[in-house]
């Protein structure tokens, strides 16, 4: 029995035609694949299925019973339910009352009934096999965390269409595995799942079936046991990639940063690490390992560490972050939409935000500087934007993360560090992510690279270092094995 079937949907928004005229059918107790470039029609479909949007002209049906989805509180009766890529967690509450927003239990009073609140997130924290305390604020949990606890909600509502947008963007290889085996589990059950990911290599693990879809039109749809990942890639981008992992072959220079005994808080013990130009360094390891707090102890966003961090040479330590970025240091942020980039400011806006200094003259910004940098920017990254006065947020993610990296292009830097720089971008602009950041190696600059994606890490990396629980387990040469990096990461 078909569990959902979408027929000839059309979308369209001011000046793009989001989808033209689809056709989608998901299975009874089947996981579905949804592919393709950001941009592709995916993120519009699946709000179309959750009733988010309203379709221009198309049908909808649910256990082949045409239906109309006024909206998401329809949706979510009828058993549909949506995991989005963007985090929707209510910061100020606990776990618990984010796992159960607006459906909590009562006591017989009309109050909330707090201890079974407390004991059913428990329950549904136990399936997902996490460790965390469910009365403290979603605010105190990592970003990784937070996105199980998004599926934590999803799940309480007892699903029989599970929707879920880049669910493990933010999950190790190993929490990447109890996922599936919780998605493996529903399936069982026969909840049916549509499944989006730009990390091609999940697909034929957890897919019964691919859909691929190209600038808001149906290209193809394959089993997942009869089709290579070369052909997926082709259809979803309509050509060939070059070899995703093509490094240049670079001479190391001299070391340009150094890490002495850093401790911070409860989280990062005694850290112990050397840089040198020219470089890609990756650093590797579990949720919870410390790798996003080391960087942002380096960029200065923690002020209480303790410990050396020397450039260039020249010991001290950095009093802020604009004290960091005068010292040659630049972040690219985990989370780009909430601490890399200004959403409601302009393309052209964002490019300049870190070279302020370097476009003003006795606090009046040069209109001539500041234009020759975002047009050169915008040509060299390749930002496919309409105009630099075009608001960033309309922008793909893989657009945005260009706009990231190019507002640190504008500024004076030496040290880059790349927090999850593929997270949420799909396979074309990664092609592009790492050709950059090979590039910016090539060009002596110093690469940090953090990710949970253990291939890049492999792939693109001269030295690996592994983090365990705060702590450096040990460092590894270029081309060591995932066996190798899981071991110490364990």
């Amino acid at each position: 029995m078909l569990a959902l079937q979408l027929h000839k949907l059309t979308k369209s928004f001011p000046g793009v035609l989001a989808l033209d005229n689809v056709d989608f059918s998901l299975k009874e107790g089947e996981i579905h694949a949804l592919v393709g470039e950001n941009g592709a029609g995916k993120t519009t479909l699946i709000k179309v299925v959750a009733g988010i949007y309203k379709p221009d002209e198309g049908q909808v049906s649910l256990f082949e019973k045409e239906i109309d989805i006024k909206n998401p509180n329809e949706a979510r009766s009828l058993g549909i339910s949506i995991i989005h890529q963007e985090r929707n967690l209510i910061p100020e509450l606990s776990v618990a009352e984010n796992i159960f927003l607006d459906r909590y239990p009562k006591t017989r009073f009309g109050t909330i009934d707090w201890e079974r609140l407390y004991q059913n997130a428990r329950e549904i924290i136990q399936q997902l096999d996490l460790d965390i305390d469910v009365r403290i604020s979603a605010s105190n949990i990592s970003i990784a965390n937070q996105q199980l606890i998004e599926i934590a909600n999803a799940l309480s509502l007892d699903p029989k269409i599970l929707i879920l947008d880049e669910p493990t963007s933010s999950l190790t290889e190993t929490e990447t595995k109890k996922l599936f085996s919780i998605l493996k589990k529903l399936k069982s059950r026969n909840v049916s799942m549509i499944y989006i990911s730009h990390r091609l290599e999940e697909l034929y693990e957890i897919a019964d079936r691919i859909t691929i879809l190209r600038d808001g039109q149906l290209i193809n749809v394959h089993d997942s046991n009869k089709v290579s990942k070369d052909i997926l890639v082709q259809e979803m981008v309509g050509r060939e990639l070059e070899s995703r992992f093509k490094t240049s072959k670079r001479e190391i220079g001299e070391q340009i940063l150094e890490i002495k005994d850093l401790s911070w808080e409860n989280r990062l013990f005694n850290i112990n690490m050397e840089f040198y130009r020219g470089e890609i360094v990756g650093i590797a390891g579990l949720i919870g390992a410390g790798r996003t707090e080391l960087a942002d102890c380096i960029f200065h966003a923690k002020r209480n560490y303790s410990g050396e961090i020397i450039i260039d040479n020249k010991k001290g330590k950095l009093k802020s972050i604009n004290d960091a970025i005068d010292h040659g240091i630049s972040l690219v942020t985990e989370d780009r939409k909430k601490l890399g980039l200004v959403s409601s400011m302009s393309v052209g806006n964002n490019i300049t935000l870190a070279s302020l200094k370097k476009i003003s003259s006795a606090g009046v910004i040069s209109r001539k500087r500041n234009e020759n940098i975002v047009t050169d920017i915008i040509k060299q990254l390749d930002i496919k934007t309409p105009s630099k006065e075009q608001l960033v947020r309309n922008l793909s993610g893989g657009n945005q993360q260009k706009v990231v990296i190019g507002k640190w292009l504008s500024s004076s830097f030496k040290i880059i560090i790349f927090d999850e720089p593929t997270v949420g971008i799909d396979v074309g602009a990664r092609d592009e992510m790492y050709q950059l950041i090979d590039q910016l190696a090539s060009d002596n600059f110093c690469v940090i690279l953090i990710s949970s994606d253990i291939t890049e890490i492999i792939n693109l990396s001269d030295r690996i270092y592994v983090m365990k629980q705060g702590t450096v387990s040990g460092e590894l040469p270029k081309n060591s094995s995932q066996e190798d990096i899981m071991r110490l990461a364990t």
